[in-house]
């Protein structure tokens, strides 16, 4: 962080600590009317943000979205996104919201996206859970690798499932696939595309298995070894591995229907693409249940370099009992199942949304 984002932050966060006690949150709706940044704060602790809805909207007969499923930061600083209309599976901003390219027709699941630079040039890698493949191509759009069905590996049979929804690239260039619409498995390859291994044990609530393994990134926090950072969003958890798939712990997110992982420095962020289904009981008392989901909602969750949610903007403040993270759910309708965050070298943040009535990304401003 530079000394000038510093004193930026340092100054609105005092001046704006005075009014946040008296304000009272609206209920936003996305569905209604889009004004193009909204006066109130969300977020908690250091994290907290301002909400741009209009940022990056564009002419929808030009370059329409269905959803907006991933969005990566490249190493010229534009913002890459993938989704899944055919018109136009990957849009490139800059950060001021303008559209500077847009390519992609035959993606009809474009569903994850990651980004991977060799020492000089960035490429990407575009998860296509209705193709069954995982393509590697330019930041242009030129296709130079895909891995398709693990049977054509010897990973799976023939008729095991498989619908990839996101990759990482380890620090050798090995590719991980997260299988988490599928057969539920983490799949590692060599950079050239050549099978390795299978990481975990498939479906199921077993130490070493996931429900929807949905996101995977690589951990380079720490002093030790980089590490796999794995989502199990049914369980509302993250799981941790080694790189060559040896458990080490599990990182509970109660009430967090969490997509993929994302590091940015020293801290773990993560779209929340529902909450838990809230409800009260006869005497009026709060009720969650933990294993419905909530339709419509979703927020963002930030977490600490020790595994601690330190903020939740969109969603309810971090509670912590006895050391044990309390459920956490959506307070603020302003999102609508955040499906992933990306973070610019300002720490502003980009939400993309799935099933949020064709919705652009959404800015929110660090404040």
């Amino acid at each position: 962080m530079t000394k000038s984002n510093m004193n930026r932050r340092t100054f609105i966060n005092t001046t704006a600590k005075a009014s946040l006690g008296l304000a009272v949150v609206p209920h936003f709706n996305i569905l209604k009317s889009k004004p193009e940044m909204y006066d109130d704060i969300i977020g908690h602790g250091d994290f907290k943000y301002k909400v741009h809805k209009s940022w990056g909207d564009l002419d929808r007969a030009i370059t329409p979205v269905k959803n907006c499923h991933e969005m990566v930061m490249d190493s010229q600083g534009r913002l890459i996104m993938v989704g899944d209309d055919t018109h136009n599976n990957v849009l490139i901003y800059d950060k001021s919201g303008k559209l500077l390219d847009a390519w992609g027709v035959r993606y009809k699941g474009g569903h994850g996206l990651s980004l991977w630079n060799d020492g000089s040039d960035d490429f990407l890698f575009i998860a296509d859970t209705k193709g069954g493949e995982l393509i590697k191509t330019t930041t242009d759009g030129k296709e130079l690798m895909i891995i398709g069905h693990p049977s054509l590996y010897g990973a799976y049979d023939k008729k095991d499932k498989f619908k990839p929804t996101e990759s990482a690239i380890g620090p050798n260039g090995d590719i991980y696939i997260a299988d988490g619409y599928g057969s539920q498995y983490i799949l590692q390859f060599t950079k050239d595309g050549e099978f390795i291994r299978k990481i975990g044990e498939g479906n199921g609530t077993g130490q070493n298995q996931f429900q929807t393994a949905h996101g995977v990134c690589i951990d380079y926090r720490g002093k030790g070894e980089p590490t796999l950072l794995i989502t199990s969003r049914a369980s509302n958890c993250f799981k941790r591995f080694t790189l060559d798939g040896v458990y080490i712990e599990q990182i509970d997110l109660p009430g967090a229907f969490v997509c993929r992982p994302v590091i940015h420095n020293d801290n773990l962020y993560s779209g929340v693409c529902w909450s838990s289904e809230i409800d009260y009981d006869a005497s009026r008392r709060l009720k969650t249940h933990p294993t419905k989901t909530s339709p419509g909602s979703g927020f963002v969750t930030i977490l600490d370099d020790k595994g601690k949610v330190v903020s939740n903007p969109g969603g309810t403040k971090p509670k912590y009992k006895k050391g044990k993270l309390q459920r956490m759910v959506q307070e603020q309708p302003i999102f609508r199942h955040c499906h992933d965050v990306c973070i610019d070298n300002d720490e502003n943040l980009y939400v993309c949304q799935w099933n949020a009535n064709k919705t652009y990304p959404i800015k929110l401003e660090r404040v």
